[in-house]
């Protein structure tokens, strides 16, 4: 089979229309549907899948570095809202209120979390009264809401199903290193499982999280060339802690205010994976993170022995990976185009000439490069193929980043690499928040980051043409 045949007809081809393209897979594929709620979507067996492997894995990073999971209320009075002024104007209009109890009408309106720093600073303060209770490591797994505008299943929805971090530290050094290690271990897990690379860096002031001193986040590029902010850490100072009264007496004996962060990864981190990765024939899971990471299809399985290798054979590859049949009366055509539309990263075919030679076929999905291994193999080339793939499929996903980040000298040229060529657009700042909204006017891009690596030599602004020293990249983002 070629390389660029296309076996799923009912997908809209990305370079046709890209959202379209989005959109088909994520019904197709039986990730997600649309709900009888404006903005909220139904997360499908096989999407809540993806979501838990990604869940677990970062449960299992969190643990290791000490955080502790803890559940905190739905809804939040209003009061408690108010006691961080800034925090409260950021998500003012994203917040959807609760007003009735019943038939009655409460006498303090809650608010549904759009994320929850309230509660827990109210909560710190009744637990944290000596430098020994410090630091507090909590996060909790949860669903927020935010009343979006505009909404897409994963990318952008009312409702969300995500983590939120939130630490409380002794001193601001310690807490400053906690929203770096955090927004690595995004980082690293990104790399490592999702096989997506990020640029990390700082937000400008503009675009930080309300309420935050700093807020670093992770980008990473979709095959559209947009950006998508994929996971963030937020540095809070003592303000939160200041505004709900937690204090702490120190070595020293004297009073001090603790130094908190949140950070925090969502469901969008699905729809990364689906543009990153994706191809016009569905889904391309990485290994890492594939509820099924083999399947096993039959061919003729009416003949004799045929149904009876496949068992043996999801018995063994059940013991090395995870692994399903497809025992079911559908065409094997029609199986094939099922796995390809999931995602499966690897389809084993057996069939009665197969058995004969004592040997199947491996079917790679991110190049369908096809493998003929001898069955008593396959507990050593399994595993070996899926590794390939997921590497494979990392360096796919890092020269298409590498080779779509352009430098500009100047606003025209600026304006000209984002009406022409999709991607990451650096270019020197002179901090100014004015030239960030020049640049959003004149270009439609926004800053993602001031990035931690990759630094341009001292120069001019990009917009004004003052004296400039901060590299930051631009783009456009979903």
């Amino acid at each position: 089979m070629a390389e660029n045949t296309k076996l799923v007809e009912e997908i809209t081809s990305r370079d046709v229309d890209f959202a379209q393209w989005y959109t088909d897979i994520v019904r197709k594929a039986e990730l997600a549907d649309y709900s009888s709620v404006r903005g909220c979507m139904i997360v499908r067996p096989y999407g809540y899948a993806v979501w838990e492997n990604i869940q677990n894995e970062l449960d299992r990073r969190f643990k290791e570095t000490g955080h502790e999971n803890v559940y905190m209320p739905l809804l939040i009075p209003e009061s408690l809202l108010d006691k961080e002024k800034e925090h409260v104007e950021g998500f003012a209009p994203e917040v959807a209120w609760v007003t009735h109890g019943g038939s009655e009408k409460l006498a303090e309106r809650l608010c549904i979390r759009p994320t929850s720093e309230t509660v827990f600073c109210d909560h710190y303060k009744n637990i944290i009264h000596s430098y020994r209770d410090l630091p507090k490591l909590y996060n909790q797994w949860c669903s927020v809401m935010r009343w979006e505008k505009t909404t897409r299943p994963f990318l952008r929805t009312a409702e969300f199903l995500w983590q939120e971090g939130h630490t409380m530290h002794a001193t601001a050094q310690e807490a400053e290193e906690e929203t770096l290690q955090m927004l690595n271990i995004y980082a690293d897990f990104a790399r490592e499982y999702l096989a997506i690379p990020v640029i990390k860096g700082k937000k400008t002031d503009k675009e930080k999280f309300a309420g935050a001193l700093a807020t670093y986040t992770m980008e990473a590029m979709m095959h559209d060339g947009k950006a998508l902010q994929s996971a963030t850490s937020h540095y809070f100072g003592d303000g939160f802690a200041k505004a709900f009264g937690v204090e702490f007496t120190d070595r020293d004996n004297l009073l001090k205010t603790p130094h908190e962060t949140s950070w925090g990864m969502s469901t969008r981190i699905i729809g990364a994976i689906i543009m990153v990765h994706g191809d016009d024939n569905g889904l391309i899971l990485p290994p890492m993170i594939a509820p099924v990471q083999l399947m096993i299809v039959p061919i003729m399985m009416h003949k004799e022995g045929v149904f009876e290798k496949a068992q043996e054979l999801l018995k063994r590859a059940s013991s090395i990976c995870r692994a399903k049949a497809d025992f079911s009366d559908k065409t094997p055509g029609w199986k094939f185009s099922e796995c390809e539309m999931k995602g499966i990263p690897l389809r084993l075919e057996i069939g009665p000439k197969d058995i004969e030679q004592d040997r199947c076929v491996l079917v790679r999905r991110d190049t369908r490069e096809k493998y003929f291994v001898a069955l008593s193999d396959l507990e050593t080339e399994i595993p070996k193929i899926l590794a390939l793939i997921q590497q494979s499929m990392y360096d796919a996903a890092k020269e298409s980043l590498d080779c779509r980040i352009y430098d500009a000298s100047s606003e025209d040229e600026l304006k000209e690499l984002a009406a022409s060529k999709p991607g990451f657009y650096r270019a020197l700042w002179c901090g100014s928040e004015d030239c960030e909204n020049a640049l959003k006017e004149s270009a439609g891009i926004t800053s993602r980051c001031l990035p931690f690596e990759g630094h341009l030599p001292k120069g001019k602004c990009v917009c004004c043409q003052k004296d400039a020293d901060k590299t930051v990249y631009w783009g456009k983002a979903y």
